[in-house]
């Protein structure tokens, strides 16, 4: 495997997340594993990058990323920004938010940033309506975002997500058809949502500029999406599963994303749960592993 140039044969840009070891910005989510155990491990499997993580995982210093991960053979991909979008007394102070993570990021190495529209709330998980005057100064915050983003030399792709102001297959189609932002396909939260991820492959192809990839329990992302459950309790029951464990047709996912000549990343995002320190060679490593091999074996 490798990073790649442009050309139509290259061999695909595998990464993955640290919350597929469990690191993740939620309070009291589980054990936080170790950021060098996790990089070795991911090294060990022979990955090609990491997304960043929540803020605090990876080094403040972007010298000291690029020199850490170069340590173990790993590129950035980039990281997970959420930023309030819609309120316009905040636009200012959340894209130079936006903006110091892009520095941190191109500095760093990466070559994406991926945006959540976040709510301005602190209770993640609530279920959000935005209203026309809403969804318009969204989008008028989008090019703002997206000329921040270029001037560092990065890609910029919208996270459809589960307590987001995008989240449900209406707001989905609304914000694609609502501007030219590139879109982050995750194959879960658009379960969680209400979206086939092969519908979205199929009919907005030419927006996806990254691609996180995990299998999920049909019946636990339901649940999860009607709020009867948390985003942890169901992380804890296994609605994330390795690839090729759960309900989402990740092969023919893979076929589409192919015919339409993806050359993104895949990022293996397994959101998961960790109560205690796993033993050497054990815990989410063999997940991450399983997954590697499924999506080895179709691209």
């Amino acid at each position: 495997m490798n990073q790649g140039g442009g050309e139509v044969n290259q061999e695909p840009k595998i990464a993955s997340a640290p919350v597929s070891w469990g690191v993740i910005e939620i309070p009291d989510w589980g054990y936080q594993m170790n950021v060098e155990r996790v990089l070795s491990e991911a090294s060990s499997l022979g990955l090609s990058a990491m997304e960043a993580g929540p803020e605090g995982f990876l080094p403040e210093d972007p010298d000291e990323v690029s020199s850490m991960l170069d340590k173990y053979d790993l590129g950035l991909v980039g990281g997970f920004v959420p930023a309030v979008l819609h309120e316009p007394d905040m636009r200012e102070e959340q894209l130079s938010l936006v903006e110091k993570r892009a520095e941190f990021f191109a500095t760093a190495g990466a070559d994406m940033l991926i945006l959540a529209a976040f709510p301005n709330s602190d209770d993640f998980g609530q279920m959000v309506d935005l209203d026309d005057e809403a969804w318009k100064e969204l989008f008028e915050s989008i090019p703002r975002v997206e000329e921040i983003v270029s001037r560092y030399g990065l890609t910029v792709a919208l996270h459809s997500h589960y307590g987001t102001v995008v989240e449900r297959d209406d707001q989905l189609w609304r914000f694609l058809e609502g501007c030219d932002m590139g879109l982050c396909l995750d194959t879960a939260h658009l379960v969680i949502g209400g979206s086939d991820p092969l519908e979205v492959a199929e009919k907005a192809a030419d927006r996806v500029k990254l691609v996180h990839l995990k299998d999920v329990d049909t019946e636990l992302a339901r649940q999860m999406a009607n709020r009867d459950i948390s985003f942890k309790e169901a992380a804890q029951r296994g609605a994330f599963l390795p690839l090729g464990d759960g309900d989402v047709d990740v092969a023919r996912l893979l076929e589409l994303l192919e015919k339409a000549e993806y050359r993104g990343w895949y990022v293996l995002e397994q959101d998961n749960v960790v109560e205690t320190e796993p033993e050497e060679g054990g815990g989410p490593v063999n997940d991450v592993r399983k997954s590697l091999k499924f999506l080895e074996s179709r691209v």
